[in-house]
């Protein structure tokens, strides 16, 4: 059965989206700092639903393709490495240190633990759009 992927799509585009004003707008000096740090704010936030729908979609393509027990209950490492197996993505570690900067994101606010996400955010961005594509084309 062929996997609704649009909103995982939409997700990918929002933090490309977000990312690509952030980065064009990072130097302009007509903007407030609390302008640029509430356009952070947002790439975080699209960076967290991107996240969470990946590794959502990774676990339903599994389940509909692989087996729903392989996946069910598992640890997001070991979801990580059945995803590297069945070629979803290439990086076990990467995607766990996506995992990290996204739980430092839902715990608590600083400005490093922003500036981390935000980096990590701008990252992720082309593990997310791989990880779509190759998806798209394993969809039956």
């Amino acid at each position: 059965m062929a996997l609704d992927l649009s909103s995982l799509k939409k997700s990918v585009e929002a933090l490309e989206s977000s990312i690509n004003s952030f980065l064009s707008n990072q130097k302009n000096s007509s903007l407030s700092k609390q302008d640029l740090e509430t356009m952070k704010a947002g790439v975080i936030q699209n960076f967290e639903v991107a996240y969470e729908m990946c590794w959502k979609f990774m676990k339903r393509w599994i389940e509909e393709e692989v087996s729903p027990d392989i996946v069910d209950g598992v640890p997001r490492q070991q979801l990580y490495r059945v995803s590297a197996e069945n070629k979803l993505i290439h990086d076990v570690d990467l995607w766990m240190d996506y995992h990290k900067a996204r739980n430092l994101t839902s715990h608590t606010y600083n400005a490093g633990n922003a500036e981390s996400a935000a980096d990590a955010a701008i990252k992720f961005i082309h593990e997310a759009k791989d990880l779509l594509k190759t998806l798209e084309a394993k969809n039956d």
